[in-house]
Parts: structure tokens; sequence; C-alpha cells
């Protein structure tokens, strides 16, 4: 994370998001505002950490961070304004849930998606700030979570395992037993899968 310069601020939040691509569920952000006094080792791209220490680290934010807060954007939403919209909302409404109002907002992407405070957006973000870093944690470990309760409610789908996203097997299963009421219709795989069974 040294290649990065930090913009002179004194509260500065970090956000990103999980579950762009998933046929199912919510898409989940995370902002976090760390505090310069309670250092935490280890943060990376919540991608290229092990699940284990993914939750380890998820705990230690939980407990070490100035502030943080969870935004989310349900199928419904994703499927009313598209994926895209959806996330940059639920950025929005988790940088609004932060007890302290940051200075600047650094995003992980190529777009900021628009806040009452000024932002950057930062391409690979999460591998570069420590603060998106820890968002990307918390949204990953949030919404990994999700998936493992809906896979209780859900078995034969195996959400758990493939986390929404359209594997062979998922895809296979949606085929097989249809869509969920948590499924995002407006997603191709789902469509189709919906326009199968009603014209069948």
């Amino acid at each position: 994370m040294n290649n990065f310069i930090y913009p002179k601020a004194k509260f500065i939040a970090g956000v990103d998001e999980v579950g762009r691509g998933p046929l199912v569920g919510a898409v989940v952000t995370a902002a976090v505002i760390l505090d310069p006094k309670q250092p935490i080792i280890g943060l990376a791209d919540s991608k290229k950490l092990t699940e284990k220490r993914r939750n380890a680290l998820c705990i230690e934010i939980l407990d070490k961070a100035l502030c943080w807060s969870i935004g989310r954007a349900e199928p419904e939403e994703i499927d009313k304004i598209n994926i895209l919209q959806a996330t940059f909302l639920a950025m929005r409404r988790a940088v609004a849930g932060l007890t302290t109002r940051p200075d600047i907002v650094l995003v992980d992407g190529n777009k900021s998606p628009g806040f009452p405070v000024p932002s950057q957006a930062i391409i690979k973000g999460d591998s570069l700030v420590q603060e998106i870093s820890a968002a990307s944690i918390l949204a990953k470990v949030t919404r990994d979570r999700e998936m493992r309760e809906l896979d209780i409610l859900f078995p034969e789908y195996g959400f758990a395992q493939h986390k929404g996203y359209p594997t062979a097997f998922h895809l296979e299963k949606l085929a097989q037993h249809g869509a969920t009421q948590f499924h995002r219709k407006s997603f191709a795989p789902v469509r189709r899968v919906l326009n199968s069974r009603e014209y069948s």
C-alpha cells in the first residue's frame, strides 16, 4: 500500500462493494474510517485473503475502526435501477451511515457515485488504500454470511459454496428449481429461466 499518496485529511473513509456479479441477493457495501491510533496489520483486498484471515480481520476492524457502516441495495432495487446505480446507491447509504462525517471518501473503482463530501475513485484501491481494504473485508464477510443464511433456507441451490455467482452448478439448479424471491430478475440467466417457465 506504499504506492498511494494519501490526501491531507483528518477523517478518510474507504468504500468498497461486494456482490455486483452474483445472480442472487443484495449488493453489499461498507464504509470505514480507521483510527490511526489503533493500526490494523495485514489489511488487503478481501479476495486475496483466506476466509479465516478475512474473518479475523473483520473482528479487528469492527473493534478498532473509528467508525464503520454497511450499505446495501436489495434485488428489487437492482432490478429497478440496474446493478451499477444500485451499487452507487448502496455506497451512498454506507457513507450516510457513518457516525463521523468524513473529510474525503476514497472509493474502489474508476468512478465515484457522488457523495455530499469530496471523493476520489481509485482503481485497485482495495489493494492500495487500507481504508478501502477494510471496507472490502467488511462487505465480503457480511455478504458471505448472508449467502450462508440463504443456503439454510434454500439448500438445493448451494449458495454457501458459490455465494450466488453464476457457476455451472448454480445455473443447473436455477434451471431445475426456478428462481427464488431473492434472485435478481433482470439478470440474463434468471430472466431466461423465468421466461421459459412462463411460456412452458
